[in-house]
């Protein structure tokens, strides 16, 4: 088997590791109501306040935002720096995946470690990153003008636009690892499968992030009903009928409940297709890992449900989006093997 770049595949999988964590500390500045708490934007960043003039100036730019105007009007500079840090936590992690990024890809550049094909995908990667800062900011300004809420449109556009950029770095990073493949014919039906499953899971996404948007998992924190009906009244309460699958609260958790039942059917599927097949050890591990986080992602949306999106709960749950995302896409890449150990049909 021929050996690759180490040093490649450490400096993608880093960016990963960012970017997972990015993803989990914006979860708990979401669930803290932190995000709002830093009302200016840098694009190198500043450091924190260290003096207590600083804190001070710091707090009354906070005190010209909507949100303090209209909800946190009682807080104390001790309340703000609560919030503050989180945010500023979660804008540090983007500003660091920036220079992991740049400065390892200057290096790989200069040493003419990088081939021509991977150039243009790291590229793509810088695009993915800078559209994520954008619509970062894009979503916080939302929140900033008249109403002290962020958009739950723009709030799905930054979270998809974070998973996509993991899902990317982690694709690139497998095709450096294994360079030379090829699609053999008894893996093309649940291949086919695999990419069905990858498209409902990014819905679910989505769909996360609406229900987060809008509180709509405090909304009949009853399971496996929404309260006494499978299809809670409310559902179909506004009009035009679509609206309530976007904006509506009780039609929004409805759609991101039934669609997670969609995604175990489909984890099923593709793990019956695969088991009559012969599996290398990599693609047998990934289906199993697969069905693992399935299970276990349920059960972290039951529970998150049940106790009203605790703060503990809630990152544990978007957290288990995140690898059963991952899950997916490593299960979808080692649908095409290595010609050195290519499975004959």
């Amino acid at each position: 088997m021929k050996t690759y770049d180490k040093g490649i595949v450490a400096w993608l999988f880093s960016g990963c590791l960012l970017v997972w964590a990015m993803v989990v500390v914006g979860g708990i500045t979401r669930l803290t109501h932190s995000g709002l708490s830093i009302v200016n934007w840098s694009f190198f960043g500043n450091f924190p306040p260290h003096t207590a003039q600083q804190w001070q100036d710091a707090f009354d730019l906070y005190k010209t935002s909507p949100e303090y105007k209209l909800i946190n009007s009682y807080f104390t500079i001790d309340d703000f720096k609560s919030i503050f840090w989180w945010e500023y936590i979660h804008r540090t992690i983007g500003r660091i995946i920036g220079v992991v990024f740049i400065v390892p890809f200057l290096y790989f550049w200069m040493k003419k470690r990088i081939s021509k094909p991977l150039m243009i995908k790291l590229i793509g990667i810088l695009l993915l990153g800078g559209l994520q800062g954008l619509l970062g900011w894009y979503m916080v300004a939302s929140g900033l003008v008249n109403e002290p809420h962020v958009s739950h449109y723009r709030l799905a556009a930054h979270l998809i636009t974070a998973f996509i950029t993991f899902g990317f770095t982690f694709w690139v990073a497998l095709d450096v690892i294994y360079p030379e493949r090829e699609i053999t014919i008894q893996f093309r039906s649940v291949k086919r499968w695999n990419v069905v499953l990858l498209l409902f899971v990014l819905v679910q996404i989505i769909y996360g992030a609406f229900t987060s948007g809008l509180r709509a998992g405090q909304f009949d924190p009853t399971w496996p009903k929404m309260g006494d009906h499978w299809i809670a009244p409310e559902v179909t309460s506004l009009s035009p009928l679509w609206l309530n699958f976007f904006d509506g609260v009780a039609g929004v958790q409805f759609i991101h409940r039934y669609n997670g039942y969609v995604v175990v059917a489909l984890v099923f599927i593709v793990w019956y297709k695969a088991r009559k097949l012969q599996l290398l050890p990599t693609q047998r591990h990934g289906i199993n890992f697969l069905l693992i986080m399935v299970g276990l992602q349920v059960l972290l949306g039951v529970c998150t449900l049940l106790y009203s999106v605790p703060i503990v709960l809630g990152v544990l749950h978007q957290t288990g989006a995140f690898l059963l995302f991952a899950s997916t896409i490593f299960v979808l890449h080692q649908w095409k093997v290595t010609s050195e150990n290519k499975v004959e049909a």
